[in-house]
């Protein structure tokens, strides 16, 4: 069988040179066929191998982790329910009438909440089931690539615990819904929202990982491990194809609606639902994406926003994401025109030409460098212009 090298895996493969520790991307999926051939591995990655292991452990130390691991609890009492709170929500008790100073607990249920876009309140993190799921994704990923890379059964088992804690215990497993994630706060019933969906983004590491135990047919991934995640994927799929939260999100035409159709695409290919994956492609390219980048490389939908350039990265990142799961099932997707010819390497060469100094956003500069790096791996790079934007 033929496999060709994924987009970006030669820089990936490479880049651990230059920085010191691992890197977490916004969402990330590679073909598990690539890490499992290390035949088709570029030359000289030692340096980039022993980087990928101690990052592992380095990871694997922190975990493991369950959506069961709160003080906090949601407004149904349910421990096993994922629960979080909007980044950039914040209360108004301006005019709530009291007297005296509000406890915080007093303020989640008394003061309605506003949204500014780009502030985060750093109370969301009282409330970490979405930073927690975060570095599950992580952990399984950076475990599984090195257990391909060793062959040893410490990082699948790694892999195994992991997995188990999060989807599978009967102790600490999450239930399958979103149902509040992103839950706003403030007097009345309080439920989650749909932009909620987007802190499950992370699903397409946890795709890659997988998909490498198991296509290596790793012996710590079992008939009844595989069989209780098909379980928990089909419930929480049929959330995402019919809950109106979830439709909600898969409707929004700028970064959540791209993440809404990767993390579904993610999840029909741990299903091993090729069909589900081919429809889930194509209406996302029908759809949104259509709309998604002007003739000249501006994405309308991310310019908009209070950080434009740190959005047009996360969205690029999030098609970049779609284009590799388009190709794992045999879409060439990453030259698919929008309506108005806009394209991925059209986004990213207008999206360079910006300076993020100039909307104060320099800490957004690692997030291109991501992007650019991929384009570059993809498109190649004859004129020199993405070497000279990586080159600082």
């Amino acid at each position: 069988m033929h496999i060709s090298l994924p987009p970006s895996l030669l820089s990936f493969l490479t880049c651990f040179h230059v920085v010191a520790a691992i890197t977490s991307y916004p969402n990330l999926f590679v073909d598990p066929n690539f890490f499992l051939n290390k035949a088709l591995w570029p030359k000289n990655t030692q340096l980039a191998e022993d980087a990928i292991i101690q990052g592992a452990k380095d990871l694997a130390v922190q975990g493991p982790w369950a959506v069961t691991n709160k003080t906090i609890l949601p407004p149904n009492n349910d421990t096993h329910t994922y629960y979080s709170w909007p980044p950039y929500a914040w209360p108004d008790c301006s005019k709530v009438g009291n007297k005296t100073v509000l406890t915080p607990e007093q303020i989640w249920v008394t003061c309605p909440y506003v949204t500014r876009d780009g502030e985060f309140n750093p109370d969301q993190h009282l409330v970490n089931n979405t930073g927690a799921f975060m570095a599950l994704a992580d952990t399984i990923f950076y475990n599984a690539v090195s257990w391909s890379i060793t062959g040893s059964d410490s990082y699948s088992k790694q892999v195994i615990t992991l997995f188990s804690t999060w989807f599978l215990n009967p102790n600490t497993y999450m239930k399958p819904n979103l149902n509040y994630a992103q839950t706003l706060r403030g007097p009345g019933v309080q439920i989650g929202q749909h932009t909620g969906v987007l802190d499950l983004k992370c699903m397409a590491k946890i795709a890659s990982g997988v998909l490498m135990l198991k296509l290596g047919k790793n012996s710590d991934w079992t008939v009844e491990i595989d069989t209780g995640m098909k379980n928990w994927l089909h419930e929480y799929i049929v959330w995402m194809t019919t809950n109106t939260l979830a439709l909600q999100e898969r409707a929004s035409t700028n970064n959540h609606g791209t993440f809404y159709f990767n993390q579904l695409t993610a999840l029909y290919l741990l299903a091993n639902d090729w069909a589900g994956a081919n429809a889930t492609l194509q209406a996302y390219y029908s759809g949104i994406y259509q709309n998604q980048i002007l003739a000249s490389g501006e994405q309308p939908f991310e310019a908009e926003r209070t950080h434009p350039y740190h959005y047009r990265a996360y969205n690029l990142a999030g098609m970049i994401t779609m284009a590799r799961l388009a190709g794992y099932i045999g879409w060439d997707t990453w030259s698919l025109p929008t309506k108005n010819n806009g394209t991925i390497q059209k986004a990213t060469d207008y999206a360079m030409s910006f300076d993020p100094a100039a909307s104060n956003e320099s800490y957004a500069l690692n997030e291109m460098f991501y992007v650019v790096g991929d384009v570059a791996s993809k498109f190649g790079d004859p004129s020199g212009k993405y070497k000279a934007f990586l080159v600082v």
